[in-house]
C-alpha cells in the first residue's frame, strides 16, 4: 500500500505584515493544518520535537492529541521523537495514550536528533550521543511487546519484570528516522522496525544502496520487514514560480541560521534552484512538477511512503494551507496515477 504524509516542526511563521507569530499561534495553526490534511485525504501527519526558538513544538504528543480530537482518519505521529534525551518508558506511555484517544491512529518515529539542545536541557552528556540512542532503542523495542520487561543497561536504571500501561489495542507502529549512515540502517533492520529516510540534500538515488542494505539485512537477520518511507522538504503552489518565490525565504532563513552553527556557506538562489531540480531534495513547484518528482523518488527507491515537510521557516499559514490542499487534491492522486 502506498501512503502519503505531511511533516512539520512547527516552524515559527509570519503574519501578513511580516511579523513573527507567537509560538502559541503557530501551534494553533499546526492543528488547523492537520485538520485540513485530514479533510483532503492525506494519510499521515507528523509533528517534530525541537527545543529552540525557531520551532514552536517541544511536546508533539500534546499537539497530536489536540489534532486527534479534531480529525477522524489521518494517522498521527512524530518527525521525530528524540529518544536519546527522553525515557523510553515515558515515550511508550505517551504514544499508547495518543493511540487510545485517536482510536488507534498513533505512530512514533524515533531518532537521535539532528539538533542537540535537548541533551543539556535534560541533563545528558553529548559524549554519550550514540550509546544513549542504541541502549534506549533496545529498551523501546522490548516495550513494544507490551509484556512485563526485565532489562538492564548503563544509561538508565534497570527494570525487573516491569509492566507498562496503558496497553494498545493493536500495537504501536514504530519507525526510526535515518539520515544516511549504513550503521543506522543496520540498527533499524536488526530491531525489525520501519525505516524512515530523511533525504534533505542531494539526489534521492544516492539512498538506493541503503534501501538495498535494509532489505538484505532483514533477510539475513530474519527480522520482520517493514515499509520504507522518505521524508523531504517542499512547497506546492499553482505554478513553479509562485511556489519558489514563496518557499525561498524560508529555506534561506533556516539554512543560514543552522549554517552559522555548523559552518555551512550562505544559502543562495542558485543553490535553491539546484535543490528544486531533478538532482535536489526539495519538492517545490506546481502540482505536476512535485508529483513527477515524488513519483520518480518512490520508483527509484522502491519505497511505499512519502512524507512532505511542508513548513520551512517564515512561510505564511495561508500559503501552507494552500500547499496542503494542493498536495491532497492534486499531487497525491497524480502520483498514484504515475505509479499505477
Amino acid at each position: 500500500m502506498i501512503e502519503f504524509g505531511l511533516d512539520t516542526f512547527g516552524d515559527i511563521s509570519r503574519d501578513a505584515a511580516g511579523q513573527p507569530l507567537t509560538a502559541a499561534q503557530t501551534i494553533r495553526n499546526v492543528v488547523a493544518q492537520a485538520e485540513l490534511a485530514d479533510s483532503v485525504g492525506i494519510d499521515f501527519f507528523g509533528v517534530g520535537e525541537h527545543h529552540r526558538a525557531e520551532f514552536a513544538v517541544s511536546a508533539p504528543e500534546i499537539v497530536l492529541a489536540a489534532i486527534a480530537g479534531r480529525t477522524s482518519r489521518i494517522r498521527l505521529g512524530t518527525a521525530v521523537t528524540v529518544l536519546s534525551s527522553d525515557d523510553p518508558v515515558r515515550v511508550f506511555e505517551r504514544f499508547a495514550t495518543l493511540d487510545a484517544v485517536s482510536g488507534g491512529r498513533a505512530e512514533v518515529v524515533l531518532g537521535r536528533g539532528s539538533f542537540v539542545e535537548s541533551f543539556p536541557l535534560f541533563g545528558y552528556d553529548l559524549r554519550d550521543y550514540e550509546a544513549l540512542f542504541e541502549e534506549k532503542l533496545d529498551l523501546f523495542v522490548e516495550l513494544l511487546k507490551e509484556q512485563p520487561v526485565t532489562w538492564s543497561g548503563t544509561m538508565r536504571p534497570a527494570l525487573e519484570n516491569a509492566d507498562v500501561f496503558p496497553k494498545t489495542e493493536n500495537g504501536l507502529r514504530t519507525w526510526v528516522g535515518v539520515g544516511g549512515s549504513p550503521e543506522s540502517v543496520l540498527r533499524v533492520a536488526r530491531h525489525g522496525l520501519g525505516l524512515m529516510l530523511a533525504i534533505i540534500g542531494g539526489p534521492a538515488a544516492r539512498f538506493a544502496p541503503l534501501v538495498e542494505l535494509y532489505h538484505r539485512s532483514v533477510a539475513t537477520l530474519g527480522t520482520q520487514a517493514h515499509p520504507i518511507a522518505v521524508h523531504s522538504p517542499g512547497h506546492i503552489a499553482a505554478t513553479d514560480e509562485e511556489a519558489w518565490e514563496a518557499a525561498y525565504p524560508g529555506f534561506e532563513s533556516m539554512n543560514n541560521t543552522i549554517g552559522r552553527e555548523r559552518g555551512w556557506p550562505p544559502y543562495s538562489r542558485a543553490r535553491f534552484q539546484n535543490d528544486v531540480g531533478p538532482a535536489g531534495a526539495v519538492y517545490a513547484g506546481s502540482p505536476e512538477r512535485v508529483a513527477q518528482k515524488i513519483a520518480d523518488t518512490m520508483r527509484t527507491l522502491g519505497v511505499s511512503r512519502f512524507d512532505l515537510k511542508y513548513a520551512s521557516g517564515p512561510i505564511g499559514h495561508d500559503e501552507m494551507m494552500r500547499s496542503i490542499e494542493l498536495y491532497g487534491t492534486e499531487v497525491i492522486p497524480r502520483v498514484r496515477e504515475l505509479l499505477a
